[in-house]
């Protein structure tokens, strides 16, 4: 029966778990009696913008205008992407970034034949469906598409009189720990050419956003060229530095590429390098000062607790701590992997973390079954199988149909972690401080998180080599730490007073045991 100390805990978490869940519920109708919801990406706002429109603000940044399509103060953009063409009539377009619809009402005012209305955002897109003015989502020639947009021309095979990039920025970071946006995928240099094989001979490529940076707008402009190779016409706004980007036949181009700052060569971004954002391969300063503070804080918080726990720090493991530095690593790539042959969608998220619980899980249970007499063919085939990451890029993955796109990339991006989480397991499971060797980890597992970062630097490509230093590294340091163990395991069946055994196991040992 429980005892009295036993029901005061269970009374106590039941109070807490009350409490928190009281909390959120109080949260959660202090945002709908204000206004806010919440998608699976971001908060959402509305507030009213005059007497027939509304704004939708994100995360507290105004995002997009509910705004009918002949209302007066609708801003110019949106209409500049006909008049640039005014000798055009566009059949087939599609919108990536359609949210609100106006983009969508505006292509239908100006009489397009068809619209795929492409969105990330299925709430932003039924409050356009429910409020905005025009109803452009209830037109019979809208064909309304939630899917992340890179994802979108992957698997679609039409071909489009004009593709239009609706400020498609997101202000929202994917939550997977690899300093990918949810757009990240959407500007780079395979992307621009992916939305040109899907343009008509004679078709039109459109792209506008508020760009306050002049490289970056150098870094658009650049990489269209590259991918189109032609220069494109670049329309500016003064409110809100707002710059809209046109490729495509009989465009007279108001301004060619713009030259970089300073004469410096604004680089494109790229699948391996998905960052449009940051203008150089580098690490802000105070970032690194954060990331070296936050490692700080981590050994701290480790070293507490084993004082606490009475761990003796002499059994801290390098081993099982470079183990955790590189598994950080896999995960990272694989989470980047899967975004950019799958989307950068949640579900797409949720099933990567599914299937690398999955790898850890199935290498549990490989080594419960079969005891591996040697660790040397666990890094062996953890190697070959990082070889074949770095040797074979993600868009190699790219296979119809979606099941065995899926299949291969799985294969490829969950080896290693099946390896990793064997190699992890096999020296666990004869340790003799089990609480050391997590610390241990965990400690790892935060210099891999900050490892993370070199990304910006090089590349996720080129993590895989750092990755597999670092296993190099744990099976040179995995042959001591087995040596050490053997040692410990002599030590407790020989008993504290038997030296001898000690010593006829190790001929470097001490010749008196030691303590603890």
């Amino acid at each position: 029966m429980p005892t009295r100390r036993t029901s005061r805990a269970l009374s106590r978490s039941w109070t807490v778990g009350a409490v928190a869940l009281a909390a959120i519920l109080a949260l959660g109708v202090f945002d709908l009696t204000h206004g806010d919801r919440w998608s699976a990406y971001s908060r959402l706002t509305l507030q009213p913008l005059g007497s027939e429109s509304e704004l939708i603000s994100v995360n507290g940044i105004p995002y997009q205008e509910l705004t009918g399509a002949t209302d007066p103060k609708i801003p110019p953009w949106f209409g500049d992407v006909y008049r640039l063409f005014p000798e055009r009539t566009f059949d087939r377009v599609l919108i990536i970034g359609a949210g609100a619809g106006t983009d969508t009402a505006v292509a239908l005012h100006n009489g397009v034949g068809s619209v795929d209305a492409v969105d990330i955002d299925r709430v932003i897109v039924e409050l356009g469906v429910s409020r905005h003015p025009d109803r452009p989502y209830d037109d019979p020639r809208v064909r309304l598409h939630i899917d992340d947009g890179r994802a979108f021309l992957r698997r679609s095979a039409d071909r489009y009189d004009l593709i239009i990039l609706a400020q498609t920025d997101s202000f929202t970071l994917v939550g997977n720990s690899a300093n990918v946006r949810l757009e990240s995928f959407l500007f780079t240099r395979e992307a621009f050419e992916s939305a040109r094989d899907h343009l008509a001979p004679d078709g039109v490529f459109v792209m506008y956003n508020s760009y306050r940076e002049s490289w970056l707008i150098d870094r658009y402009a650049t990489t269209l060229h590259a991918a189109f190779g032609q220069a494109p016409t670049i329309r500016s706004y003064p409110e809100p530095s707002r710059v809209l980007l046109a490729i495509g036949p009989g465009v007279k181009a108001g301004a060619e590429t713009a030259p970089a700052i300073g004469g410096a060569v604004i680089e494109p971004a790229s699948d391996d390098w998905p960052f449009p954002y940051l203008r150089d391969r580098a690490i802000v300063p105070r970032y690194l000062l954060a990331l070296a503070l936050m490692l700080a804080l981590g050994v701290a918080a480790v070293a507490g607790a084993t004082r606490v726990a009475r761990a003796p720090l002499g059994r801290f493991s390098p081993h099982f701590f470079v183990l955790g530095s590189a598994f950080l690593l896999l995960e990272t790539r694989s989470l980047v992997t899967f975004s950019l042959l799958f989307g950068t969608t949640w579900l797409v998220n949720a099933l990567t973390f599914f299937g690398i619980l999955l790898g850890v899980l199935a290498a549990i249970g490989v080594n419960a079954v079969i005891r591996i007499p040697k660790s040397w063919p666990i890094y062996l085939a953890l190697g070959v199988s990082l070889a074949l990451n770095f040797l074979i890029p993600p868009d190699k993955l790219l296979l119809d149909p979606a099941w065995l796109r899926y299949t291969a990339a799985a294969a490829l991006a969950f080896m290693p972690i099946f390896c990793a989480n064997l190699a992890f397991t096999y020296s666990f499971r004869d340790t003799r401080s089990a609480d050391m060797a997590f610390a241990s980890n965990l400690l790892g597992a935060i210099l891999g998180g900050v490892l993370e970062w070199s990304a910006l630097v090089i590349g996720y490509r080129s993590e895989i080599l750092i990755a597999a230093a670092l296993y190099l590294l744990a099976f040179v340091l995995a042959t001591r730490w087995r040596r050490l163990a053997d040692r410990e395991l002599v030590r407790v069946a020989a008993g504290p007073t038997d030296a001898s055994a000690l010593d006829r196991t190790d001929p470097a040992a001490p010749r008196t045991a030691p303590a603890g």
